[in-house]
């Protein structure tokens, strides 16, 4: 065989080998990672950016979604539109909202994350939280004061402007004849904001306006429920006063960790070596470590080539 037949096959085979193993290389490359901001949310449903973040936890609490058996939640979980969150007895649960809305649930707590529709600036944000059992505290941020926010009871309706609150919906057989309770409360830095009640048909209830005001919602004429005004009890009081101190440690907690995963979200992709000036536009690749690529024209050390003396020579005829 001669030689140039010998090389072609050769190379020919090499080729073919490397080939091969590029593929199987890909074949046994690992997954990528999620990009930042994304997380998987533990139940098989896939990855998702999610809606809030579990801020704080003490004993233990669970999340139901779809159809799924309820699973664990632990610090840093995400929260999605629909999920079930319940607290175990003795337990706490502060999660906080991508518009840094907090809520605290106390022991023994159900709620369902209805809707929950933000975006900074816009113009659609909404939000619906039904507390379906027990204790959750609230502290309501940016939706409630750009869109529309509402929390549920199983009786009642109420629009949230921009407050601190804390919902109470007992048990079947509980004592006091098993009313909910809604309360309003000052801000952490003192300001009050409102909540208007509404029945489950849509009728106007009545409206809390000042710090520590409540109403229970109980039967009234005609089958219809009535918001009664209330003075809440001194030893309600101090209760509240705890669930409120825990409320707004959840939120503190919760507000760093929301800013952190706006900012991981608001990252764009860049390319490998090109970070971004402040200004905008990509920069120049540079060499990591060592020196810089240079123009094919080649500068003298001691500067600019100086520039030539007069015309250049005609070229010379060879021929005589």
């Amino acid at each position: 065989m001669k030689r140039r037949e010998f090389t072609m096959l050769f190379g020919g085979t090499l080729a073919q080998w490397l080939v091969f193993r590029a593929g199987a290389a890909h074949a046994q490359a690992p997954a990528p990672s999620p990009p930042p901001g994304a997380a998987a949310d533990r139940s098989g449903q896939g990855i998702g950016q999610g809606i809030g973040q579990v801020a704080t936890l003490q004993g233990s609490a669970t999340v139901t979604r779809a159809n799924a058996a309820a699973i664990a939640l632990q610090i840093n979980d995400l929260i999605f539109k629909n999920d079930t969150l319940r607290t175990g007895p003795n337990s706490a649960l502060g999660v906080t909202f991508d518009d840094e809305t907090t809520f605290s649930l106390s022991a023994n707590t159900r709620i369902v994350v209805d809707e929950f529709v933000y975006q900074d600036g816009g113009t659609a944000n909404a939000a619906v939280v039904t507390v379906a059992l027990g204790t959750a505290a609230f502290v309501a941020s940016k939706v409630a004061k750009t869109g529309d926010m509402k929390i549920a009871t199983p009786t009642a309706t109420m629009g949230i402007r921009g407050t601190t609150g804390v919902v109470d919906v007992p048990g079947e057989g509980a004592a006091g004849g098993g009313e909910s309770k809604i309360k309003l409360y000052p801000d952490a830095d003192g300001h009050v904001g409102r909540i208007e009640v509404f029945d489950r048909q849509g009728a106007r209830l009545g409206i809390l306006t000042q710090g520590a005001s409540a109403f229970a919602l109980r039967p009234g004429a005609g089958g219809r429920m009535a918001a009664v005004p209330f003075r809440v009890p001194p030893q309600e009081a101090a209760r509240d006063r705890g669930v409120l101190q825990r409320l707004f440690a959840s939120h503190n907690i919760g507000r760093r960790m929301t800013i952190e995963r706006r900012q991981s979200r608001g990252l764009a992709p860049r390319a490998p070596n090109a970070p971004r000036r402040p200004g905008g536009g990509p920069q120049q690749l540079r060499r990591p470590g060592g020196p810089q690529p240079q123009n094919r024209t080649q500068r003298r050390p001691g500067g600019p080539r100086p520039a030539r003396r007069g015309p250049r020579p005609p070229a010379q005829n060879n021929k005589h």
